[in-house]
Parts: C-alpha cells; sequence; structure tokens
C-alpha cells in the first residue's frame, strides 16, 4: 500500500515509490528505491522536496501520512475548484494547428540564434524577441491549445530552445487568464522566452547529459537562474519584470525553492506564474534522461504538489488556462471507449472536445469520432486518465494534431 508522509518522517528502511516533485528538484537517477543509505537521505532532505511516496509493502511504515485515496480527494476538489464558468470564443483547433507548427519551427530557429549570442557574449535582440512574442500572442490569441500542445511534442535535444517557446506561450495564456492588461501579457511572454536564458552559462554535456547528475553538476543546473539574471542585466534592455522571473521562476511558495529561499509574498505575481508555466512544460517534455510524463497526469501530480510549490490562485488560473485534461490527454469515458482530447471547451473544464478510436472493453480499435462532450451531458463523460504508453499507442500527437510526429 502507498502513503504520502512529509519528508522530515522519512526513515532509512523506507521504500521511496515516488519523491513528490519535478525530476529538475532532485539529483536522484531513480525515484524507486530501498532508502538504505543515509547519504540518501539526507540529499532528499537538502532538496527542496517536501513529500514522498513510501510503499510500505516495501520497506517500513509510519502511523501517519495519507492513502491513495485520501489524497485523491484532495486533489479532484482543488482541481474542480478551477472550473470555469466564463464563455470564450476561439477558432478551431484544426484552423490554427498548421499556423502553430510553422510557428513553432521559425519560433525554435530564432530561440536557438538567441541563445547562441548569449553563450558567446553577445548582445541579445530584444526588438527581435518582442516580435517573437506578438507572433505567438496572436496564435495563443486565436486558439491556444494548438501552439502550447505542439511546442510540448520536442525533441530531447532541442529541450532547451523549445522549452523557451512553450513556457512563453504558456505564460501568455495565463496572463490573459489572470486578465492583466495587453503590456503586462506581453512582459509575462518576454519573460517566459528569456527565463532559462541562464543555461547558456551551463555546459552543453552537463545539459544534455542522459543520465545521472553528480552533485556538482546538479549546482551548476542549479546555478542557471543567476548567471541569467547576470546576462538579462548585462543587456541593459530588459524590464525588471522580465528578469525577476529568470531569477525566481524557481522560487516556492513554502520558501524551500532557490537561489534566494523566497516565500508567499516575497515571490512576484509573474515569478509565481513562470514557476507553474516551467515545471508544466518541463515534466511533460521528453528529455535525455526521461520520458515526459502524460499531460492530465501532469497537472494531477502539481496539483498533489501546489500548497507548497506553487501560488494556488496562480495554478488554478493555469488548470483554467489549459484545462484539467490538456490537449493531447488520453482519457477513458463512461461507456468504455478510449478517446484524446482535442481542444477544451469554452466554459467548462470537465467537457473538452475529445476523439474517440478505441474500446477499453474489447480492446480494438473503433471507427474515429469526434465527440463534443459538452453536448454529451447525462449521456457519457471522462471517468478516467490513461496512459498512452500502458495501452501501447504509439501515433497518439499525430491523432489529435494531424502533423507527423517531431
Amino acid at each position: 500500500m502507498l502513503k504520502r508522509i512529509p519528508v522530515s518522517e522519512l526513515l532509512q528502511g523506507m521504500y521511496i515509490h515516488e519523491l513528490c516533485g519535478s525530476w529538475m528538484e532532485h539529483p536522484f537517477w531513480k525515484t524507486r528505491f530501498l532508502l538504505d543509505n543515509p547519504k540518501d537521505l539526507q540529499r532528499i532532505r537538502d532538496s527542496g522536496i517536501r513529500e514522498v511516496w513510501i510503499d510500505i509493502d516495501k520497506g517500513l511504515n509510519v502511523p501517519s501520512g495519507q492513502t491513495v485515496e485520501q489524497v485523491n480527494v484532495e486533489t479532484e476538489t482543488l482541481l474542480l475548484a478551477a472550473e470555469s464558468t466564463k464563455k470564450v470564443e476561439r477558432l478551431a483547433l484544426d484552423e490554427e494547428i498548421e499556423r502553430a507548427a510553422k510557428l513553432c519551427d521559425s519560433s525554435k530557429a530564432a530561440v536557438m540564434t538567441m541563445f547562441g549570442d548569449a553563450r558567446m557574449g553577445r548582445a541579445i535582440d530584444v526588438a527581435h524577441v518582442a516580435e517573437l512574442v506578438d507572433e505567438i500572442s496572436a496564435s495563443i490569441l486565436r486558439q491556444p491549445n494548438a501552439l502550447i500542445s505542439l511546442a510540448r511534442l520536442k525533441h530531447a535535444d532541442e529541450y532547451t530552445y523549445m522549452h523557451s517557446v512553450a513556457v512563453c506561450a504558456l505564460m501568455i495564456a495565463l496572463a490573459r487568464q489572470l486578465e492583466l492588461s495587453d503590456e503586462q501579457v506581453r512582459e509575462a511572454g518576454m519573460a517566459g522566452l528569456l527565463h532559462d536564458i541562464g543555461k547558456m552559462a551551463v555546459p552543453q554535456e552537463v545539459l544534455n547529459k542522459p543520465g545521472k547528475l553528480s552533485d556538482a553538476e546538479f549546482e551548476l543546473v542549479r546555478g542557471h537562474p543567476e548567471a541569467g539574471g547576470k546576462i538579462l542585466l548585462d543587456c541593459h534592455q530588459v524590464s525588471a519584470l522580465v528578469l525577476d522571473v529568470c531569477l525566481h521562476h524557481h522560487e516556492k511558495v513554502d520558501g524551500t525553492g532557490y537561489p534566494h529561499r523566497l516565500s508567499g509574498k516575497q515571490i512576484s505575481l509573474f515569478a509565481k506564474m513562470g514557476a507553474v508555466c516551467d515545471v508544466y512544460d518541463a515534466i511533460t517534455s521528453n528529455r535525455p534522461y526521461k520520458a515526459g510524463w502524460e499531460p492530465a497526469e501532469s497537472i494531477r501530480k502539481m496539483a498533489e504538489w501546489s500548497k507548497g510549490h506553487f501560488d494556488e490562485a496562480v495554478f488554478q488560473a493555469f488548470v483554467r488556462a489549459i484545462g484539467i485534461y490538456p490537449t493531447g490527454s488520453l482519457v477513458r469515458l463512461q461507456s468504455g471507449r478510449l478517446g484524446v482530447v482535442l481542444e477544451q471547451h469554452g466554459q467548462s473544464l470537465l467537457t473538452p472536445r475529445v476523439k474517440v478510436f478505441f474500446s477499453a472493453t474489447s480492446k480494438v480499435p473503433i471507427a474515429q469520432e469526434i465527440i463534443d462532450l459538452a453536448k454529451w451531458v447525462g449521456r457519457d463523460k471522462i471517468v478516467a486518465r490513461e496512459s498512452a504508453a500502458t495501452w501501447g499507442f504509439r501515433n497518439l500527437d499525430e491523432m489529435w494534431s494531424g502533423q507527423p510526429a517531431r
């Protein structure tokens, strides 16, 4: 049986099933292991991870802790609190997807050039950055699911560049959800595009290392916010807001983040936004050392961590922006059909448009059909998140996007 416990109650002899946090937050290659080394226990305590899942059938138990059922109730309650009742009119996904795909490619090329300039010590062309942000912003306004979801489909070796594009798009969508001014939306996009510029101060072999980072390498990576802050200060062309997000997108509301261990109101709204957007894209993306999590599963996990990691109001706005079941999520319907989420409904997070294609009951493909669950209330609904890997589906992304695999 699994239990979630605070790190303060972690003991040698316990079997760790999962560390509650993004894998960027800790230096462990495996997340399931018997905790039999006192150095590993100390490393977990020093990492900023606040809670862990333990398997009490494989190691020591403690009287306290929460069961999976208790955590699921808390998580679902938090997610449902984000339910929107505001009608939003947008283009259909298929009307924007091809244009968004071309924008992804051109944006990646622009960010590679910009980051290459930063690595060589050359000045960043901020005017070009602003133009790129405006193009991304226009796409998000037309149909946010298209660019945000396509930017997630990145190769591991292009992660650093496409991650910046994705976070830019997510920041713009979140800023609009928070009903910030047009100028603030643009600044949020700039911050997202430049938030990881400090990774250009980290050796490429460390950034792209396919295995476990050493403690020294892990500290090098954790130094990227301050390195980025120096790059942006030296360029003398970005706002204090953009600089702040670069410096503080790894801070946590409980004070366990880095580099300055800020907490609560010490962290700006935009840095709190950056923290949510950065983590979501990171954990849904394939990396040299780890496959990304499913979009809907990532939202669920982030909801579990939200009390200490993220600002709750910002996280709920983020869920309203991209959905409880984001585009690309594999879901099971009450009817027993499996489908991939195409796009969000403008009014309800629980009734996205879904393309069904498989029977979970008979385990055979069925005729593909697009269902608008908002029109099927009382007849069918989502009852579970599913894993494409578990079912062996390899072309799920092509199915919702209509685009060949990136």
